[in-house]
């Protein structure tokens, strides 16, 4: 009853035998606020008042009987699902059924037993408690769902942003790429008219299209002279490297998928597995675009960030061959839109 108590819950009694009255309020006066009457009528006048959570009464009253009580009382628009509890020393079955039609919640037999007492008026008063609070209590749950889901998604977002700035510091003069990357790939979508989660997907997949760096040497990674064909061959591995990495991930089986193919070209001569045109993954070939765009538009250690018109060329040139030229397009039209030149790195 402890439940109970703590919502400060009224129950209303009315039985003209004053002792089980007296008997009632013993059982429950001390984790209830209980209300004893005498008469039907005096239910109606307090009930028209003060609203109660139960209502007791015996099948007979001096003024009516406790089923006329019942019906007088769910006729009232405000009371029409008040629960109520018929109490009787008619210990037939006949009485029990009469009190179920009449829309009783439950019987009690007199000489009252005090555990049955309790335990069926904490049974009802539980139920009703739930009943008057359940559009609160799912709007709660609900918010707990939800701040729970957003501190997944923030902790999610917030450890593939770190694995993403750990694959960058490798590489001193690519520091930012993959958050660029990852950037263009998302504004290549949204330009593209793709839902605001297709963004999204897309663009942790270029935030770790590189990841697969993080098991290629240094001192390859950070060579400014030309790499050696040995050398080359182990950097082409950065792609199986990232793609069994990501392969971990069941919750998001794509994202492995920007890790493996961005380096394939369109007219099937990349790597790792040559494939070509539209058996690239869609995903793959727009992070392309984006990482190319990023290779003209960030620094190296030999030269500096290239013009726009350079970059705008060379996407041009790189259409239909290295680039599919559905997305070399949009990102023509991208670079158009930028009159100041802002899209690169800072």
């Amino acid at each position: 009853m402890d439940y109970i108590q703590r919502k400060q819950m009224k129950l209303l009694v009315a039985d003209g035998n004053p002792a089980d009255s007296q008997q009632l309020q013993l059982y429950l006066g001390q984790k209830v606020n209980v209300i004893s009457v005498l008469k039907g009528q005096q239910v109606l006048d307090i009930l028209a008042q003060h609203p109660v959570d139960l209502l007791i009464t015996a099948d007979k009253l001096p003024d009516m009987t406790g089923f006329d009580l019942l019906r007088a009382v769910h006729e009232q628009a405000q009371y029409k699902n008040l629960p109520v509890i018929i109490t009787t020393a008619d210990h037939s079955q006949k009485t029990e059924a009469a009190s179920a039609m009449a829309g009783a919640f439950d019987t009690i037999r007199k000489p009252f037993i005090p555990i049955v007492v309790v335990k069926k008026v904490e049974q009802v008063l539980e139920l009703e408690y739930l009943n008057q609070n359940l559009t609160s209590e799912v709007r709660r749950q609900t918010q707990l769902a939800e701040d729970r889901l957003a501190s997944s998604q923030r902790l999610y977002e917030e450890t593939i942003m770190a694995l993403a700035k750990t694959v960058d510091a490798k590489d001193r003069y690519t520091r930012g790429h993959s958050q660029r990357v990852a950037t263009y790939a998302k504004f290549l979508a949204y330009r593209l008219g793709w839902s605001d989660e297709e963004q999204k997907r897309i663009y942790y997949m270029g935030l770790l299209h590189d990841i697969g760096k993080i098991g290629i040497p240094e001192a390859i990674l950070r060579k400014t002279s030309r790499l050696t064909d040995e050398e080359y061959t182990v950097i082409k591995q950065h792609t199986i490297i990232g793609y069994n990495i990501l392969n971990y991930v069941a919750e998001f089986p794509e994202l492995k998928i920007g890790a493996r193919w961005h380096h394939e070209r369109y007219d099937g001569t990349g790597y790792p597995d040559g494939i070509k045109g539209d058996t690239i993954p869609v995903y793959a070939r727009i992070i392309a675009v984006a990482d190319t765009y990023d290779a003209m538009t960030s620094k190296r250690s030999y030269r500096d960030i290239l013009p726009q018109d350079v970059v705008r060329k060379e996407i041009t040139k790189a259409s239909g061959q290295q680039l599919d030229p559905k997305y070399a397009d949009i990102m023509i039209l991208i670079i158009d839109s930028d009159k100041d030149y802002r899209l690169h790195e800072q």
